[in-house]
């Protein structure tokens, strides 16, 4: 048997052991920004997002007057609507940040949380973001889960309920 026929059937045996997987060529659909629609009337919304950095398993807990308001992890972003006026945001770890914001009626504010290297986790800081920070990194964000956000609040409740009053 000739190398030319040894060949051929070699790769013809080959052909008919290992299985073919044919991948249709699909081109991704293009990511777009977040469309953030205007609040309702007379109320303002603050737009929370972590755009993906250090910390990756870290999620940005934030609270207000010590009670659970959202929770965004990397990449992730939601949308509260607030009254006008002050707001003092908080979020902690290992260290805690705090944010005061002041909400206008028929505005949107936006509110950035990145983590940074702790010593045991990760350390949040919350600041002052605008539109186009926001537009900037959107279309790679994922909008919170908000089923799952309205249970972490009520089992962040539940467990407020169930601490001791410190003295």
């Amino acid at each position: 048997m000739n190398l030319r026929k040894f060949t051929g059937l070699a790769l013809a045996a080959t052909a008919l052991t290992v299985p073919v997987t044919l991948y249709a060529a699909t081109a991704k659909a293009p990511k777009v920004p977040v469309v953030v629609n205007a609040p309702p009337a007379g109320k303002g919304q603050v737009v929370f997002f972590r755009p993906g950095g250090a910390g990756t398993a870290i999620r940005c807990t934030i609270r207000e007057n010590g009670k659970m308001i959202g929770r965004v992890g990397n990449g992730k972003y939601f949308i509260m609507t607030a009254e006008p006026g002050p707001h003092k945001y908080t979020t902690k770890t290992e260290a805690t940040d705090e944010l005061s914001v002041e909400v206008e009626a028929d505005e949107t504010t936006y509110v950035k949380c990145k983590i940074a290297a702790g010593l045991l986790a990760g350390r949040p800081n919350l600041s002052p973001a605008d539109k186009a920070a926001f537009d900037a990194k959107s279309a790679k964000l994922k909008p919170q889960d908000m089923a799952k956000l309205a249970e972490d609040i009520a089992e962040d409740e539940k467990d407020l309920a169930t601490k001791p009053v410190a003295k």
